[in-house]
């Protein structure tokens, strides 16, 4: 079979736009890279360190990435985008002008007999109630309303890139904390009532594979604002790997 590929949390637009455009090319020549082999690809949230779609308005920049992402699908290449608490914002632009399928929620998906459990990773486990809260608040369709309806753009642009670049990863060193970790807590929980063969997570920023018992793995895939990090399945492993 041809190998399954995993990213996230690139964070575009973050910290200038030099920077990010740097980013940006990095991305691009990895996904050059990897078409060859590829099968699917998926996206796995905080892809733009803000996104929000209005009805007839999406932000400008990330041009050449996006560009890439559409020469990918044409070509036959599945691409799939599991949104993140920077992107939650993501609608049907993707999928109506990239030809890309967009998930809201984690997602459970079956590769060469291995099963997969999919999530960006924000609001699962236990604990982080403050950011649980906010995410209803977020994901509120009255205040979705509001916000793109009563704010004009540039405003409304400015306040939520201030509130996402104040507390995105960018500026922190994430810790892995081990059998406290709360997405590793969420995984054994699941595993008491179904079987997994790979939890694979985006959010934290920590490029890390863990054993859970004899036949489940937990994947970090770090990011790429530091670690540069992807995960590949093919046919019967999933492996971490730098890109360079």
């Amino acid at each position: 079979m041809k190998k399954i590929f995993f990213a996230s949390d690139f964070h575009l637009g973050i910290p200038n736009h030099s920077i990010s455009l740097q980013r940006e090319k990095l991305l691009i020549k990895w996904l050059e890279n990897i078409k060859h082999e590829a099968d699917e690809i998926f996206l796995m949230g905080d892809i733009f360190d803000f996104w929000h779609e209005w009805k007839q308005v999406v932000p400008k920049g990330h041009t050449r990435f996006l560009g890439k992402i559409v020469e990918l699908a044409d070509s036959g290449i599945k691409i799939n985008y599991i949104t993140g608490n920077h992107d939650l914002w993501v609608y049907d632009y993707f999928q109506k002008e990239l030809g890309i399928k967009v998930y809201h929620k984690p997602i459970i998906r079956t590769f060469n007999n291995k099963k997969f459990l999919l999530a960006h990773g924000d609001g699962l486990g236990p604990n982080d109630k403050f950011y649980k809260i906010l995410k209803k608040l977020f994901t509120n369709k009255f205040l979705q309303f509001c916000f793109a309806n009563l704010i004009h753009p540039n405003l409304s642009i400015k306040i939520a890139k201030y509130f996402s670049e104040t507390r995105n990863g960018y500026y922190k060193n994430p810790r892995f904390l081990n059998e406290d970790e709360w997405l590793i807590i969420y995984s054994r929980e699941l595993l008491k009532t179904k079987k997994f063969d790979f939890f694979i997570y985006g959010h934290r920023h920590i490029p890390i594979k863990k054993n859970l018992n004899e036949s489940s793995v937990y994947v970090g895939l770090g990011d790429w604002l530091k670690n540069n990090t992807y995960a590949v399945f093919d046919g019967k492993n999933v492996e971490i790997i730098k890109f360079t």
